[in-house]
């Protein structure tokens, strides 16, 4: 993982909330970020698909839903950045996970 790229993927606040999620919840559905996000499926799917072109998230089809959990080769030194984003954004997140609503 190239530090650039990576940054790059941070650099819009829809993919870094979605990481810092992940970070949070370890697995997560489409829907899932629908609900916390507030966004269209289209944007979300998009968004996603950029993570995972990066290979900083991957993607498991569970019956009509895709699934996405970061990667399990994602380097270390990554981990431990979104680790620390997401430690200092607590509140946020926390604000966002109770707004879950989606029973898929």
């Amino acid at each position: 993982m190239q530090p650039i790229l990576f940054f790059k993927s941070l650099s819009d606040e829809t993919r870094l909330l979605c990481l810092l999620l992940l970070v949070r919840r370890q697995s997560l559905c489409v829907c899932d970020f629908q609900s916390m996000l507030q966004l269209s499926q289209p944007k979300i799917s998009r968004h996603l698909a950029d993570l995972r072109n990066q290979q900083l998230v991957e993607a498991e089809r569970r019956g009509k839903w895709m699934y996405y959990r970061l990667h399990p080769a994602l380097p270390a030194w990554c981990l431990e950045v979104l680790t620390l984003a997401a430690q200092q954004d607590t509140s946020r997140l926390d604000r966002l996970i109770n707004q879950l609503t989606c029973d898929c």
